[in-house]
């Protein structure tokens, strides 16, 4: 179904979205392409110096677009610093060649459905195009060709092709940046073994989610891995990032020499039907799932692990997807990180009620020494992370974190979308580590995925 030009227009209407006549030429003029997750709309959840109040949308009619729409319009309904966005909506089957056939903008946001985003990026940057794309931008080794073709691309027009790594801008992710990169406080990076990593991240997620007693449901095509890849190559995308970003700052990574991905595993989280329908409101199974029924229960691969080196230091990753948080749980995560005077920690439990908290471990007899280090360190950050401080813990230290630093991740996008437009106004000024790094992160998710296929004996 194909919406006339009058319907879109009052449809916008409806929502709050009024119209405008146009925009001057060095505005950043933004186009969505197919929101099929709600960071499409978190780009616009706050109005942005230099960026256009229209934005066109274009997607496929259905409950995707219906979704964002409403998110759009709640931003610009809100009583506390409301959005002032107008809508110009195309929505049709030929959504893509729409958008190509005439760009009204300079960037374009893609969030949503994976398994074509490679392709909708390269089409973007061929109609010259910015790109600011959520993870992740491939999900089979096969396409990292197709990802650095892109990069080359955008490199050869002068446009900026960047992956959306919201994490970068996390509080709890800056300081062991900071620390692990001080000698006094962590010493030298140890390299590790198999058994026991110079570097270790686990994450777990849940599939259902609850807000104010009602599910926060997933699309349907969420449960498939061809569409939305599986744990390592959705959410382990910012984990492998993470690990160069903390370990190697502004460094160039080759993949080709300085990487070796070891060890793949993967496993299922197994969905009833009657589960599968309270997390997507939908009727029961699609066609399209069927092959990954099991005496009718889902398989949904979600879960993986991956041992790799890097520079000769080991990994360990592992993303998991439970169904539902036990009551009084909620989503875990872990990052180690060893040196040979103290370890780094980040943890996100039970004892920090499940809001993430950063750790210096000493090394034995290194406590005095590390904690002087660790105070002074703090200190010279102060300027640009006012508030720190240093908690004794016995064993550990603990990283005392004021809330004005604790920003959200929903708040994460207004960071990205002004360092991008940053970037996109003087692309000289894009790290000449982003692009290398791209790749290296690409090949880990994928070949840790190949491998885990490989080694369960699945396609």
């Amino acid at each position: 179904m194909k919406l006339s030009s009058w319907s879109v227009r009052f449809a916008a209407a409806t929502l709050g979205c009024g119209l405008l006549a146009g925009a001057a030429p060095e505005e950043v003029r933004l186009i969505t392409l197919d929101p099929g997750h709600f960071h499409a709309a978190l780009i616009q959840k706050t109005m942005l110096a230099g960026m256009s109040e229209l934005v066109r949308v274009y997607a496929p009619l259905g409950p995707d677009l219906v979704a964002h729409l409403n998110r759009i319009a709640a931003f610009n309904s809100r009583a506390d610093h409301p959005t002032r966005w107008k809508l110009e909506i195309y929505a049709g089957p030929d959504f893509l060649e729409r958008m190509l056939a005439r760009p009204e903008g300079n960037l374009v946001v893609l969030s949503g459905r994976n398994r074509d985003k490679i392709r909708r990026v390269r089409a973007a940057l061929g109609a010259g195009l910015h790109v600011l794309a959520d993870k992740p931008w491939i999900l089979e080794a096969a396409d990292l060709a197709e990802l650095e073709a892109a990069l080359e691309e955008a490199e050869r027009r002068r446009l900026v092709a960047y992956d959306a790594m919201t994490q970068r801008f996390e509080i709890t992710c800056i300081l062991p940046r900071e620390l692990v990169n001080d000698r006094e406080v962590f010493g030298e990076l140890e390299k590790g073994t198999p058994a026991e990593p110079g570097a270790r991240m686990e994450s777990l997620h849940h599939l259902l989610k609850t807000v104010a007693g009602i599910p926060n449901l997933r699309p349907a095509w969420y449960f498939d891995i061809a569409e939305q890849g599986e744990g390592l190559t959705d959410v382990g995308t910012h984990l492998v990032d993470l690990i160069m970003w903390t370990l190697f700052p502004e460094q160039a990574i080759d993949y080709r020499t300085e990487i070796r991905v070891l060890e793949g595993r993967r496993w299922p989280t197994v969905l009833t039907e009657e589960e599968y329908r309270r997390v997507t409101g939908e009727g029961g199974f699609p066609v399209y799932l069927r092959p990954a029924v099991r005496d009718g229960r889902l398989e949904y691969f979600c879960n993986n692990r991956v041992l790799y080196t890097i520079r000769g230091v080991h990994v360990v990753l592992e993303v998991r997807w439970d169904y539902e948080a036990p009551p009084g749980k909620a989503d875990t995560s872990v990052a180690v990180f060893r040196g040979s005077r103290s370890t780094v920690e980040v943890r996100q439990g039970a004892e920090e009620k499940f809001i993430p908290e950063v750790y210096v471990v000493p090394a034995p007899g290194r406590k005095e020494a590390v904690g002087r280090a660790l105070a002074a360190r703090l200190e010279r950050i102060s300027g640009q992370y006012p508030g720190l401080a240093v908690e004794d813990q016995g064993a550990r230290f603990r990283i005392v974190i004021p809330q004005p630093l604790r920003v959200s991740h929903e708040d994460h996008f207004a960071l990205l979308v002004d360092r991008f437009l940053g970037y996109m106004r003087r692309p000289e000024t894009l790290p000449a580590w982003e692009r290398p790094n791209m790749l290296a992160k690409y090949y880990v998710t994928t070949q840790g995925v190949a491998l885990g296929r490989r080694s369960a004996g699945t396609p």
